[in-house]
């Protein structure tokens, strides 16, 4: 692999750009219409003459320029297996405070969701979940023949600790939280949290995914990784490149565990690692500039939103992610059908929320911008 240089990553996208290392990317089909958008925000905004993505919490901007670097300089190995992941995993363990041994990498953090699941089955008992949440470990887990129990989130649509504690039965293996959670971007308050997870973890499995942790800008919340750090065992912690970093399509994901149980999920692990998706990984965890880039883009799309829903007297969930829920009062179904003839997808339905909740993932400024002129139109008018 050819390596950056710790201040080319630093540096960032547009000075190695600048310095020539890259060209720049390469103008689209879909240029003409993003400046048109652009240059219309003050009138009416035509629609694009492509499908804006609201629908999958992915990263619009990604992957990054030193991604993209990474991936030119090392796809002359794509026709080699991948085995060598040891740069990453350092990098890694560096930023999260924890050893290489504790590090389990995956196709997507839905492998380690998989993994989890299969291990929260063994003996066909139970796993405890919020409702709603993201579903790949409880599928997984189901189809593996447990038996999901199901705890509603409370009236304030956060995950109730209380109840799910109640749930609790002889026979879980595993207890799944989402934090923040999916669909419902709402994080669970931190010490309350770590009570949970250590009260729970002396007797079963605690699964806690952190897919938007990079994105949480909220004094209530704290990663459960200090958990792993502190060798804590049947704790894991899921993190993934999808989101922030961008690398959706490569799929490359962490999990975080004690060395003992990372190791035996890598024993039953059935993915393999990519070979462009770790070198992507290594150079966009070592660069600070892009995801605080993503960052701020965000939280500008965000408060685009959360504005139109003050103005119409909408609810919505206060953002920790990279997507709202916003309760329009009408089926998910058929409000994705009135946008997707305007040539924007939204999320797909959420039992039991889905019959007047709608979650909307965050992509630019400019097409969220289009998205409340729609919005309005369809649903305000």
């Amino acid at each position: 692999m050819k390596d950056l240089t710790r201040r080319q990553i630093l540096l960032g996208g547009s000075a190695i750009v600048a310095a020539g290392l890259i060209p720049t990317i390469p103008k689209t089909p879909l240029t003409p219409a993003m400046k048109l958008m652009q240059s219309a925000l003050a009138d009416d905004i035509a629609r694009p003459d492509y499908m804006i993505r609201l629908s999958s919490n992915e990263n619009p901007y990604g992957p990054s320029r030193v991604a993209l670097k990474a991936i030119a300089e090392n796809m002359h190995l794509a026709n080699r297996y991948s085995r060598n992941s040891r740069a990453l995993e350092e990098v890694l363990a560096g930023i999260n405070g924890v050893s290489t041994d504790n590090i389990v990498i995956g196709t997507g953090s839905s492998e380690i969701l998989n993994v989890a699941g299969l291990l929260g089955s063994r003996t066909h008992g139970s796993v405890v979940c919020a409702d709603p949440t993201y579903q790949t470990l409880l599928r997984y887990a189901e189809n593996s023949g447990a038996e999901i129990i199901r705890v509603p989130v409370n009236e304030s649509l956060n995950t109730d600790l209380d109840a799910m504690r109640a749930a609790v039965r002889d026979d879980t293996d595993l207890v799944y939280l989402t934090n923040p959670n999916n669909p419902i971007p709402s994080i669970i308050e931190k010490n309350a949290l770590r009570k949970f997870v250590l009260e729970q973890s002396k007797d079963r499995l605690v699964f806690v995914d952190e897919a938007y942790h990079e994105y949480v800008d909220n004094p209530d919340y704290e990663s459960m990784m200090g958990l792993i750090a502190e060798g804590h065992k049947n704790i894991i912690v899921a993190r993934t490149a999808s989101k922030i970093h961008g690398l959706a399509g490569l799929r490359i994901g962490f999990g975080f565990a004690h060395p003992d149980l990372a190791a035996e999920m890598r024993r039953i692990k059935t993915g393999e690692m990519h070979v462009l998706a770790v070198v992507a990984a290594h150079a966009s965890y070592l660069d600070e500039e892009f995801p605080a880039f993503a960052i701020r883009k965000n939280k500008e799309s965000l408060q685009i939103v959360e504005d139109m829903c003050e103005e119409l007297d909408l609810r919505y969930i206060k953002s920790d992610t990279n997507f709202t829920f916003i309760q329009t009062g009408m089926q998910n179904s058929v409000v994705k059908e009135k946008f997707e003839a305007y040539g924007i997808l939204t999320g797909r339905d959420f039992p039991p929320l889905h019959d007047t909740w709608t979650r909307v993932s965050m992509s630019k400024p400019e097409e969220m911008h289009y998205f409340v002129q729609v919005y309005k139109q369809l649903f305000s008018t």
